[in-house]
């Protein structure tokens, strides 16, 4: 869609005659980011104020930045609004700057939306020293309470349990999975936030998931992309007032368990990340230069419970819709599944080594779903020469997920569902350098250890105990069907 088709009619007089003097004045104060940069990365001819949006897709932004990488090359530069920003696409450019290069391009972007959401704090959006602290206190913390262990694996299991039996409640007859699978994955996460797990029906999980799901839709939106852009347009309605509304909403409900929590507080017997929290943020209290403090606390916890139940579940109902469209796949998972596992006992992690096909679909709905096409966008923490480019310090940059997960160097039918991208002559597993969706290098999501035993463990129950199948008023299966956006969050 173009920048104009991103408004209603009604209020496009209102942008361009309320807004564009200001935005013009915007423009010309913060300039180009990069003026008179010597071998900076090319790219397309811009307007004034607008940039390059007028020849992007918002709506599908990955798509129209890959297009443009086909003439500009794996390393471009693009102008979204008044800021310059450098794309990298393909595995070997990504590779590079992520890994190779994790120092220099391992900052995150300040975002207009991201800022306002979290301002610096937390983990998915945050920066330096503050980013670097709460990150490896997840990762400790979430290794103390089971992640990637038998206890966690119990627990998924269990939960397993749980939504085979809401499942079974429909009798067979075609519902929408989405609050099902979102409150399976989001009840792990719980599990280790609160200590404990929440029934499908309690209003209060209901509404936390409910405000997730919206915003993970919303932050991949045109009007969100355009706020971004133009952070003066926060005036008009559109829906990034309607993410910080659901942010604010969802604050007000962690504030309710944090209180909850200190009045029960144990020292003795820590139960949850919270708890462990608290206690450190006790420790630290006379320290003025904590980063345990409410901030951090508020954001790192609904991080972890965003990043934890959005990403698993929006792969589980790709891996649904996937199976449906092709039956024939999802018959031989089974039948991998049955003959190994039988149809009474339940899958285990240890079982992955001998279903190397279900292994293989299971990383392949990963690949094509595509869940976080843009990743992220990052931020040189110094200037670097790249791949034959000059980028100073401070320059945003889009890794491009999409182009890695669809690179047609990696991949040899990357266009299709194939899970034979996974498997070997002789049927078994093989690993693909290229399969990133978790994003890599200092940024790769803290949560891939859980996220990856949640994937197989539902997965497999799911297709041990059930057949999906297109409903009978579904005459054609369509494989863009709301699922996939621009903006998925991972720690």
């Amino acid at each position: 869609m173009s920048i104009v088709s991103a408004f209603p009619v009604d209020a496009v007089t209102l942008v361009l005659l309320g807004a564009l003097t200001i935005i013009l004045l915007l423009y010309f104060n913060s300039g180009l980011k990069n003026p008179g940069v010597i071998n900076f990365p090319p790219g397309p001819p811009s307007l004034p104020v607008i940039g390059n949006l007028h020849m992007l897709d918002l709506k599908k932004l990955n798509k129209s930045l890959m297009k443009l990488s086909e003439k500009y090359g794996e390393v471009f530069s693009i102008k979204l609004g008044p800021t310059t920003a450098v794309v990298l696409t393909g595995y070997e450019a990504v590779k590079d700057a992520l890994v190779n290069n994790a120092d220099e391009f391992g900052e995150r972007a300040r975002i207009p939306i991201f800022e306002a959401l979290s301002k610096g704090h937390g983990i998915v959006f945050a920066h330096g020293e503050s980013w670097k602290q709460m990150r490896r206190f997840a990762i400790s913390t979430l290794r103390d309470f089971g992640m990637g262990k038998k206890t966690i694996e119990d627990k998924i299991i269990e939960e397993s349990d749980f939504l085979v039996k809401m499942i079974d409640s429909y009798e067979g007859q075609p519902f929408n999975p989405t609050v099902q699978l979102n409150a399976a994955a989001a009840n792990i996460i719980c599990s280790i936030i609160f200590g404990d797990r929440f029934d499908y029906e309690d209003e209060t999980f209901v509404s936390l998931i409910k405000r997730v799901n919206e915003n993970a839709q919303l932050l991949g939106s045109p009007i969100v992309h355009l706020y971004n852009a133009f952070p003066l347009l926060r005036f008009l309605p559109g829906s990034h007032n309607k993410v910080l509304i659901n942010k604010e909403k969802m604050i007000s409900l962690f504030k309710g368990f944090f209180k909850e929590n200190r009045q029960k507080l144990d020292g003795n017997d820590l139960r949850s990340f919270i708890d462990v929290f608290m206690v450190r943020q006790q420790k630290e209290l006379n320290n003025p230069n904590s980063y345990f403090h409410e901030d951090n606390l508020m954001c790192t916890t609904m991080n972890l419970f965003a990043a934890g139940m959005e990403s698993t579940s929006t792969t589980l109902r790709w891996g649904m819709l996937l199976m449906m469209k092709y039956p024939e796949i999802q018959r031989k998972v089974h039948e991998e599944i049955i003959r190994v596992i039988g149809s009474e006992r339940h899958p285990r992690v240890e079982d992955r080594k001998d279903l190397p096909y279900t292994d293989a679909v299971i990383h392949e709905i990963q690949r094509f779903g595509d869940i976080a096409p843009l990743n992220i966008t990052h931020e040189t923490a110094a200037d670097v020469n790249f791949r034959g480019y000059f980028i100073p310090k401070g320059t945003h940059v889009i890794p491009l997920l999409s182009s890695v997960l669809y690179d047609k160097t990696q991949w040899e039918k990357p266009n299709e569902f194939n899970p034979s991208h996974f498997l070997n002559a002789e049927g078994k597993f093989v690993k693909r350098d290229a399969f990133m969706p978790f994003s890599a290098g200092r940024r790769i999501c803290a949560g891939e250890i859980l996220a990856k035993m949640e994937l197989f463990l539902f997965f497999t129950t799911l297709i041990q105990k059930f057949k999906f199948q297109v409903p009978p008023n579904v005459s054609e299966l369509e494989l863009e069907s709301g699922l996939q956006k621009n903006t998925t969050i991972m720690l």
